[in-house]
């Protein structure tokens, strides 16, 4: 049976749900373009001027794309409080219109406001950036006392769109977007296993590809998994379901990582080295025993297809001899009994299959609910009663985190809101020069370059990208305006079309957004008579003035640099390393059961945190070639690491029900050298000067010999345990030659 047996419209929709998981892309942009066209509609009805069908439409994106919160009551209230707040920001543009220098003292205490309301959570995020985006609509639309009646009735209409959209056009609950997400994560597993599959039948000269294939996506299954977490807890009915779910997108998560790394070993001459799946440009060794198997590559690649098949078949056609065939001999591999002949490289991955295999079937009873139990093996029996038992295993123990509270101007939000009140004081005064009449462009491309940033680095990047698409947007903003003329609703169209790519390209490409973003006011102007060539050219300007002066605000107050960042953030993930590390081993040591995968993900977390800030160091135009390889290799040791926490603790959270898993107090000691590293190295980051050493030794599994101490035999589950702890260890050591720690 093959995948590609598989209706084409179900493996559209997979490539759909994978592409963008949860459709949040696909619907931010819908209802943003529904909002607009149901504004538009209502205005041209009334007959409005073109100036106020171009008000409405900004007004309905603002209170469109402003709302982030995940609960429909918290987003109506939400909703609700913007609409007067923007009626004050626009009555206060249109009245300030006159007193330029009050205007301009009124603007830039706005941005600071804005900004500082982040720390209010997504409701004060979102009034703050209603505040400003409807201000900056009074100054493009030229609003005036005359106007203002109108203009108000315009936003308040924009706004009731906006809700009518949100709330009954295109609706959306956290159960549907769950739903969603664990579909796109299926999808991206099946994605990642056909792209295994290609790297077991590349040749020599494809397998670097393939390879970084694989890699690209068990990063996007990773990215996956992370955002299912964040919506776990208003998406379920219960907390027992939550965690079902958590623990089965955990597995198969660990499983599905595990078997391309077998995969990697069995192409190899020796074991496979698990930084080779983190980092970009590692190579792989060729000439292993799976190499020499013609047969046994035709069997994976059946077993691979079969696999992919078992994790995508819906539900409804899930049923029947031939799936359940399928299920078995996966399943199967499980008892050694029924590996095929040859290398244990080899048969090794057959075990992943088996493991995956069952990793799957668990993931489809905690989404599905009960499967097809006919015809099943000694085997599929053994793997159901395990995920039976393992459900009972989960425990709801919760531990707060509790982070430190920083205050004053070391308060993130604070530094922020005075750093883009200054640069966009500095852009007032530059954009006055460049024109009296389109300055304020300056100033909103040094708020953009500031949102979703946390230093200079990240701030210098944001500009150039801005910079970048607003200059080729100009270039089709003046092909557009030609093409388009007199043709208001024409215009109208493509509005919406950019601002539905806009949305949609917003999380891909920042300046694929810039460049629609241009385009789309190229037409504005258009409508609104106001365009010209020299108009678009002074975009331009505006634009790399107002970077420039984000830059040199963010450079110059209170400046947060990239290698401060940095080192907070790998501080960061390394105390959320130390955590998970420490609290997996005492739980397999026996100790007593903590929340061990709310705090993996934690980890995972602190790490993507860490990976985006370090995209100043590793862009490509950056000219610090040997800072870029040790940001891209200490990151990917990190997640090498992450990894091996994760299957740890994926395998402690089992205990103490699981059939085949017993605690080891041996392991205490061996993991507390681990975490003592890992402390070393962060008190090392924290402060140069610190005298702290890591610790060598011999091999874990060394130390843990059969018979050395008396404690229970330890059988494949703790041989597996092993095995991730020594491979961790080393990570850790690796980690501390480019940190500059020495060894003891």
């Amino acid at each position: 049976m093959r995948v590609s047996g598989r209706s084409v419209r179900a493996e559209l929709w997979d490539r759909i749900a994978a592409s963008d998981p949860g459709l949040l892309r696909l619907t931010a942009g819908l209802r943003t373009v529904c909002a607009i066209a149901l504004t538009l509609a209502v205005l041209a009805v009334l007959r409005t001027e073109v100036s106020h069908l171009v008000a409405g439409a900004i007004a309905a994106m603002v209170a469109t794309f402003a709302i982030r919160e995940k609960e429909r009551l918290r987003q109506a209230v939400t909703l609700a409080l913007g609409l007067p707040v923007a009626l004050a920001s626009v009555s206060l543009g249109a009245l300030l219109r006159s007193h330029v220098v009050a205007g301009d003292i009124f603007f830039v205490a706005l941005i600071f406001c804005a900004v500082y309301g982040r720390r209010f959570g997504d409701r004060g995020t979102a009034l703050g950036l209603i505040g400003f985006q409807v201000y900056f609509l009074s100054l493009f639309v030229g609003a005036t006392v005359s106007t203002l009646p109108g203009l108000c009735g315009t936003i308040a209409l924009a706004f009731a769109s906006s809700a009518v959209v949100r709330f009954a056009l295109v609706p959306e609950t956290p159960t549907g977007i769950l739903d969603r997400l664990r579909r796109a994560f299926r999808a991206r597993l099946a994605q990642l296993l056909s792209a295994q599959l290609a790297l077991l039948e590349a040749d020599p000269d494809d397998q670097e590809k393939a390879l970084e294939e694989v890699r690209d996506r068990t990063a996007a299954l990773n990215e996956t998994a992370m955002m299912i977490q964040g919506w776990l807890e208003q998406g379920t009915s219960d907390e027992a379901t939550a965690r079902s779910v958590q623990r089965r997108i955990a597995d198969a998560e660990i499983t599905a990582e595990r078997l391309g790394l077998l995969l990697l070993t069995a192409r190899s001459t020796e074991r496979a080295d698990t930084l080779t799946l983190h980092l970009p440009g590692a190579t792989l060794p060729a000439g292993g025993p799976l190499a020499e198997h013609d047969e046994t590559t035709a069997t994976l690649r059946r077993d691979f297809e079969a696999l992919r098949l078992l994790l995508l078949q819906p539900v409804s056609e899930a049923r029947g001899a031939g799936l359940a065939h399928v299920r078995n001999r996966l399943l199967d591999y499980r008892e050694e009994d029924n590996l095929p002949a040859g290398p244990t490289a080899v048969q090794d991955v057959f075990r992943g299959l088996g493991e995956t295999a069952r990793a799957v079937v668990g993931l489809r009873m905690a989404i599905e609910g009960p499967q097809d139990e006919s015809d099943d093996t000694p085997a599929t029996t053994r793997s159901r009663e395990e995920l039976h038992a393992e459900d009972a295993a989960i425990s709801g123990s919760e531990e707060a985190h509790e982070e430190e509270e920083r205050t004053g101007l070391e308060r993130p939000t604070t530094r922020a809101a005075v750093q883009v009140a200054v640069g966009s004081a500095f852009a007032i005064v530059g954009g006055e020069f460049i024109s009296s009449q389109r300055w304020y462009w300056a100033v909103l491309t040094c708020w953009i370059v500031f949102i979703n940033t946390a230093s200079t680095g990240e701030i210098l990047v944001k500009g150039y990208r801005r910079l970048l698409g607003t200059v080729f947007g100009v270039v089709a903003g003046i092909a557009l305006a030609g093409l388009v003329g007199n043709h208001t609703w024409t215009a109208f169209a493509l509005v919406l079309v950019f601002i539905f790519a806009m949305f949609y390209t917003a999380p891909l490409s920042f300046t694929l957004m810039s460049f629609f973003v241009t385009a789309m006011l190229g037409l504005l102007y258009t409508l609104l008579h106001t365009y010209s060539a020299s108009v678009l050219v002074m975009r331009i300007e505006e634009t790399a003035l107002g970077a420039a002066c984000g830059i040199v605000a963010a450079a110059l107050v209170l400046p947060v640099h990239t290698d401060r960042r940095t080192d907070e953030l790998l501080a960061t993930v390394l105390a959320r390393l130390a955590d998970v590390t420490d609290a997996a081993v005492q739980q397999l040591s026996g100790g007593p059961a903590v929340d061990l995968l709310d705090k993996a993900r934690d980890l995972d977390q602190a790490l993507a945190d860490l990976r985006a800030s370090t995209q100043p160091l590793t862009h490509p135009i950056t000219p610090l070639r040997a800072r870029r390889d040790t940001a891209r290799y200490i990151v990917a040791m990190l997640e090498t690491c992450a990894y091996h926490a994760r299957s740890l603790a994926a395998t402690a959270e089992l205990l103490p029900e699981h059939p085949s898993i017993a605690a080891d107090p041996r392991l205490r000691g061996a993991g507390r050298r681990i975490v003592a590293n890992i402390e070393a190295i962060a008190a090392r980051v924290a402060d140069e000067r610190s005298a702290a050493r890591i610790e060598t030794g011999p091999s874990i599994a060394s130390m843990l010999k059969p018979g050395t101490l008396s404690a229970p035999r330890y059988d494949r589950v703790t041989d597996r345990v092993l095995r991730h702890l020594q491979r961790l260890d080393d990570a850790v050591a690796g980690l501390a030659r480019p940190l500059k720690v020495p060894r003891e």
